[in-house]
């Protein structure tokens, strides 16, 4: 799994590929840690290149919207999701959390 950050006036984008799984689940935590250690709470998520995404993963994605919603200080939103993705945040019963958009510029437009 790779991570990469982008900080912008508005919100933070954390580009993900590869799977997020187990063994790669506390490092995207630790990643997400970061920016709302330093009282950003506005993120996105480009899951465009994403390739699997197990329980461990949806564990962090839950507890980052519930930290995030905290006090209406942000949100946690996705972009470029796959239909396979997108299947396993239905079958999980995730999708009325959080917020889905088709592209980054749209998701980033959001905030």
């Amino acid at each position: 799994m790779e991570i990469h950050n982008v900080e912008y006036k508005h919100c933070d984008l954390i580009e993900v590929s590869g799977r997020i799984d187990s063994s790669t689940a506390p490092e995207l935590a630790e990643a997400i840690k970061k920016i709302m250690d330093a009282g950003r709470f506005k993120i996105v998520i480009d899951m465009s290149k994403l390739e699997f995404i197990s329980s461990a993963g949806l564990r962090v994605l839950i507890a980052t919207q519930k930290n995030c919603r905290r006090y209406n200080r942000g949100e946690l939103v996705f972009a470029g999701i796959s239909k396979y993705i997108m299947d396993v945040f239905e079958l999980a019963g995730f999708t009325p959390l959080f917020k889905f958009f088709d592209d980054v510029v749209a998701a980033v437009g959001y905030f």
